[in-house]
This record gives structure tokens, C-alpha cells and sequence, in this order.
């Protein structure tokens, strides 16, 4: 009576086998692509190792005429370095070195109107022949445009992208020297925007201030320009700022029959009646240092004159850096 018990028990316990090896056997088979997709792909963002180097000639900067049939609208930006934003990835990084950016609208006379897939594909085309590839297509996020606001300086002037209402296409051409091209355009019914930028690493332009060369300027100009550091909008000295000071200071002692106007000329970046003040009360904390250090202040008047007299363009961060200046001028 217990031999169909154990019968029975054998016959189950090689069920239960058979569909255990089966159902390996079924998993083991599944395409490997399955538990991939499956997996979810973590965001490495933007590297730029991994785009092909180009070693195409591209001329000139900015490298790229207007597509036949339309013109910029006026005069394109040029800055020979700057810092512009791009969402790489989706995610803004400031690009800096040489820049070009303009809005570029129809032809005049043309009777063809302003076409934005044209637009797109002519400068699709021609970044691509020059070995770019596309790395941004879309919309920035609200996250990544509320921060924006708070670090670009240019948002609204000529070629900038309309970020708000507008998908935006982001290029890069990869050179060998590191002199990477980034690019970025958008567009409506209307018009395109285009900027571009060319990696370079900042010149210093501006060199020491010396008592020797301060008194050599005096003697045979009349006038010294020096370009004294202050902390970013205000009339505070920064550390090399006081040392600049210090040398007008040892000119003054070795002459004292001198005596001087402190001028303060400031960049146009802000409004003009702001800019004045700033240059006023710049000059005044020339004029208030130099005094504590024991110069008689009858010797000394302080003016500001705000962004009236620039002695360089302000459309770049090298020409408005040089605007950024005191100017002392021999009574």
C-alpha cells in the first residue's frame, strides 16, 4: 500500500526538477538587452574626451558667413574674451575666450521671408562639415534658467538665445589645441540667434603700479593712468589695490611742492548716474588713504567721471577693464 505513495512522491519531485531547469533555461535564454533596458542608465553629463577631435581648416573667426539670402540684423558682438553660458547637456557652463553672437533676420529687398528650418539647417549642415557635434537640443529647465539669471551678463543683448521660449541647439568642434569651439543658435518665424565662443585662457593685461613709472608719467605727460583693484562695485581697496596706493604715496613724499587731481573713470556696465558715484567715492577713498599715510589733503582734490571719458571699447572684458581706472593729474 506504500509503494504508490513513493511512486507519486518521485513523479512530483521530477516535476518540480523539470520546471526548476525550465524555467532557468528560459531566463537564460532571455536577450541580455532586456535586463539592460531595464536598468536605469545613470547621467554622466558632458565630456568632452569623447568628442572627436576636428583638424579641419576653418579660416577665420567666427568662421561662418550668414546663410545666403538673410543678413545679420545689426552690428554682431565681438569680444575678444568674454564668458557665455551654454547648456551643455542641459546644464549651463560658462564657456570663456574669444565671442560672436548676432540676431540674423531676411535679406533687405529679399521676397522671400524669414525661414527658421532654413536657418537651422544651413548651420546644422555647415557646423557638422566642420566636424561639430550636436551636444544640447531642447529646452532648459526652469531649475537651470532661475539660476542663470543670477550668473549671466549678457541675457537680452544682441544674439542671445531666448532660453524662456525657445529649444535651443548646442554645438561643440573639438581642436587639438584646446581651443574648443562652442556654439549655440535658436530661432522663430522672425528671426535667428547665434553666439559663439573660442576657448582662450585669460591675458593679463595689467601690470604693476610703480612709484618710478608713476613720476616718469607726471613729469613728461602731465597725467599717470593707473588702474587700481577695488572689490567688484564698491570703493573698497583690495590688498594690491592698497599697494597701488603706497606708491603714490612715496611720489608724493619725495615731491612735496606735487600736488594732484585723483580722477575715477569707471566701465560702462551699469547706469550712468550710478557710475558716477562709484567713481566719485573711488576716488575719494584714493584720496582719504593716501592722506592717512601723511600727505597733506590741501594737495589733493578727488573728481568722478563716471563711464563719460572710456579710453577703450566696452564691448570686451579686456577693454572694459582698462576703463576701470584713476587717472592723477599734475596742478
Amino acid at each position: 500500500m506504500k509503494k504508490p505513495v513513493v511512486i507519486y512522491a518521485l513523479i512530483m519531485s521530477s516535476l518540480i526538477l523539470s520546471s526548476c531547469k525550465k524555467s532557468a533555461n528560459e531566463q537564460s535564454a532571455a536577450p541580455a538587452t532586456d535586463s539592460v533596458a531595464q536598468t536605469p542608465q545613470k547621467e554622466t553629463g558632458f565630456d568632452i574626451s569623447k568628442i572627436p577631435v576636428s583638424d579641419k581648416d576653418l579660416g577665420d573667426f567666427p568662421f561662418f558667413t550668414v546663410p545666403e539670402g538673410l543678413q545679420v540684423q545689426n552690428k554682431p558682438l565681438q569680444r575678444d574674451f568674454d564668458q557665455v553660458y551654454f547648456p551643455v547637456d542641459g546644464k549651463f557652463v560658462p564657456i570663456e575666450g574669444k565671442s560672436w553672437k548676432t540676431f540674423i533676420v531676411k535679406k533687405d529687398g529679399s521676397s522671400s521671408e524669414f525661414s527658421y528650418p532654413y536657418f537651422e539647417k544651413s548651420y546644422d549642415e555647415a557646423i557638422k562639415e566642420a566636424g561639430g557635434v550636436k551636444v544640447f537640443d531642447g529646452k532648459v529647465s526652469k531649475e537651470e534658467l532661475d539660476e542663470l539669471k543670477e550668473k549671466a551678463k549678457y541675457l537680452g543683448e544682441e544674439g542671445s538665445q531666448d532660453y524662456w521660449n525657445e529649444p535651443v541647439k548646442v554645438y561643440v568642434i573639438r581642436r587639438a589645441a584646446g581651443d574648443d569651439i562652442y556654439i549655440q543658435f535658436s530661432g522663430n518665424n522672425a528671426s535667428g540667434a547665434i553666439e559663439m565662443v573660442q576657448k582662450s585662457p585669460f591675458k593679463q593685461t595689467i601690470s604693476k603700479v610703480q612709484s618710478e613709472q608713476i613720476r616718469k608719467d607726471l613729469n613728461e605727460k602731465g597725467k599717470s593712468v593707473l588702474h587700481i583693484n577695488f572689490d567688484t562695485d564698491k570703493a573698497t581697496l583690495k590688498p594690491d589695490g592698497k599697494e597701488a596706493v603706497a606708491e603714490i604715496v612715496k611720489v608724493l613724499d619725495q615731491d612735496k611742492t606735487l600736488k594732484l587731481d585723483i580722477n575715477g573713470y569707471t566701465d560702462q556696465s551699469g547706469n550712468s548716474s550710478h557710475n558716477q558715484q562709484l567713481s566719485k567715492d573711488r576716488a575719494d577713498t584714493v584720496l582719504n588713504t593716501i592722506a592717512q599715510a601723511g600727505i597733506d589733503k590741501n594737495r589733493l582734490s578727488a573728481h568722478g567721471y563716471g563711464d563719460s571719458s572710456p579710453i577703450a571699447s566696452n564691448d570686451d572684458e579686456a577693454g572694459k577693464a582698462q576703463n576701470r581706472r584713476v587717472e592723477l593729474v599734475k596742478r
